[in-house]
């Protein structure tokens, strides 16, 4: 096998020469697509943040306002309550009655001086609760019935009559009370000395 010099004015050939160079890889933008969506999932989360301090910063707000209020109306209520304790008259105890009746229908006590039975007795308890000496005497008394009708006493047809007394500051007496007639009684009035006050008791 014989080697062959190259002739002269003919320079070797060189691997490649002749070829175009490869052309330079190009560029891919999928980075910085990349880049830019992780910048903006950052910036959304940084926005998202910002929005929650405020509000909660508002709701804070609002409720401490709104937590004053009623601490400082419960500060005014006890005040006004006050006030209004202070300002308002006390209540005085319900004075007693000077004289009280109290009446109960009972069986008519035929007396030797009744005519028949067609009588109807009430018995009465006047208490006298004034300072002063209280006269009683039956003819001071009346029955009205359900009716609304007035019937004077009929002196000494009941063996329980009311007795004629002098009640002293504190006592009470108790006796019957007749009207002439059968009738259901509703209440009996006692008049101080006939023409003085009035004082009714309801019958039971």
């Amino acid at each position: 096998m014989s080697y062959q010099q190259p002739q002269p004015g003919h320079p070797q050939q060189q691997p490649g020469w002749g070829q175009q160079p490869p052309p330079a890889p190009k560029k891919s933008n999928a980075g910085k697509i990349i880049g830019f969506g992780c910048l903006g999932i950052v910036g959304l989360f940084i926005l998202i943040g910002i929005i929650g301090v405020v509000a909660m910063g508002g709701d804070d707000a609002s409720d401490t306002g709104t937590n004053k209020q009623p601490a400082a109306a419960g500060d005014a209520k006890p005040g006004k309550n006050d006030d209004t304790k202070a300002d308002a008259p006390k209540e005085e105890p319900a004075k007693k009655s000077p004289v009280t009746v109290t009446g109960k229908q009972v069986d008519f006590k035929k007396s030797i001086l009744a005519q028949d039975d067609n009588y109807t007795s009430v018995q009465v308890t006047i208490t006298n609760n004034s300072k002063d000496d209280l006269d009683i005497n039956p003819l001071y008394v009346t029955i009205t019935d359900t009716d609304g009708s007035k019937h004077t006493a009929e002196l000494g047809v009941d063996e329980d009559q009311l007795d004629t007394v002098k009640l002293a500051p504190g006592e009470n007496v108790t006796g019957t009370i007749t009207g002439k007639g059968k009738f259901d009684a509703k209440y009996v009035t006692y008049t101080d000395g006939l023409i003085g006050d009035s004082v009714r008791g309801n019958v039971s």
